[in-house]
């Protein structure tokens, strides 16, 4: 049998360019790619970096000739086009906050890289996350990277027993540190580049004027109100706001106010004191389970609610519908509508979905004594 075949997703990082080294000094025939996402009409950072920047596509091919790997770009900005940006314009425009580095990895990297790379004759595809994969018998279990600084596997929870029985993550057992000496034991002049920061596709991290420059979302002003529903004062547009926002609500009232609910249908922004931000109860759509099911239509784990923040404990109600109803111990400040809820036991990645909507305090009702 000749050697195992496997195409690395190389964005010119020192991340996945070591995960290229380590996979051909391993024995793998290499192939190495970079995906040309971005649509034209994007700007580049000024200083040249992003994912697919002209820069970050020489870093990548430097990289591929010093392996002495065949390297390719593939062009998939109409699918990122349709699957992510128009999805997290629409997202906004609903009152919600996306993640959209999830819904790329599931449609775009796991997902059209992943069916290309099966056109091609490839046996796996590889990419330089921080997570692990472990298979126990016939079933693929994903848990969070050797590094906790580092690890990625919050924006990893859609991918599929499919998916991860086709997927390398080389350095998910190094710490970043390790990486970077790799890195300079393989000779790669990346060794020392800085990781890229928030959205790929927003280079200056402006959002909101991303939506109204390229997306085509409009300022439609609307009121500002209370949790009685007592007009305020008035906002700018759904979209520039998101669930615990203190700053830029041009309210004076006399006490410090937080946005509490977005509400789409009527056009209003809620606000109320901090103390309204926190939940204990919330509900999640578009559940995957890692292992293709629930370990019990109720038990209890770890959840964590936003990317790179830490795990509480919680109850979890699994419905027959799918959807999972999740209780925390503790009230947990500003989980919001659009944001991933991912389930976890221990340093394993049970599954995860999308933040529905949330039980606001208040409205909780005391039992009868």
């Amino acid at each position: 049998m000749g050697k195992p075949k496997v195409m690395v997703a190389m964005s010119g990082g020192v991340d996945s360019s070591v995960a290229a080294a380590l996979l051909k000094e391993d024995g793998f025939d290499v192939t190495g790619v970079t995906i040309k996402l971005w649509p034209k009409y994007i700007d580049p950072a000024e200083d040249g970096s992003g994912c697919c920047s002209l820069a970050a596509v020489e870093d990548a091919r430097r990289v591929a000739q010093l392996l002495e790997i065949p390297y390719y770009v593939l062009n998939m900005q109409e699918e990122f086009q349709k699957n992510v940006i128009d999805k997290f314009s629409r997202e906004y425009m609903l009152g919600r906050t996306p993640n959209p580095c999830i819904e790329c990895n599931r449609s775009i990297k796991f997902g059209r890289l992943l069916e290309k790379a099966v056109q091609l004759g490839m046996d796996y595809i590889a990419t330089g996350h921080y997570a692990r994969i472990v298979k126990e018998g016939n079933v693929y279990r994903l848990f969070r990277g050797r590094d906790a600084a580092k690890d990625q596997s919050y924006a990893l929870y859609a991918l599929t027993q499919d998916m991860l029985s086709r997927t390398l993550f080389p350095v998910g057992e190094y710490r970043k540190e390790e990486i970077r000496a790799l890195a300079r034991k393989f000779q790669l002049r990346i060794a020392a580049k800085p990781d890229s920061q928030e959205i790929c596709f927003i280079p200056d991290n402006d959002y909101k004027g991303f939506l109204t420059k390229y997306a085509g979302v409009q300022n439609t002003p609307g009121n500002i109100v209370d949790l009685r529903g007592n007009v305020l004062g008035t906002h700018t547009g759904i979209f520039n706001y998101t669930i615990g926002q203190r700053k830029g609500l041009g309210l004076a009232v006399g006490e410090p106010l937080y946005v509490v609910d977005i509400n789409p249908e009527n056009n209003t922004v809620v606000v109320g004191r901090n103390a309204d931000v926190f939940s204990r109860e919330f509900t999640v759509t578009d559940f995957n389970w890692i292992s293709g099911a629930p370990p019990a239509e109720e038990f209890d784990a770890s959840v964590m609610i936003r990317y790179n923040a830490p795990t509480h404990p919680a109850r979890i109600y699994v419905s027959r519908q799918g959807q999972v109803r999740i209780v925390f111990a503790q009230p947990q400040r500003a989980i919001t509508p659009g944001q991933s809820a991912v389930i976890y036991d221990g340093d394993e990645v049970l599954g995860g979905g999308i933040i529905l909507s949330r039980q606001l305090i208040s409205d909780v009702k005391e039992p009868k004594k």
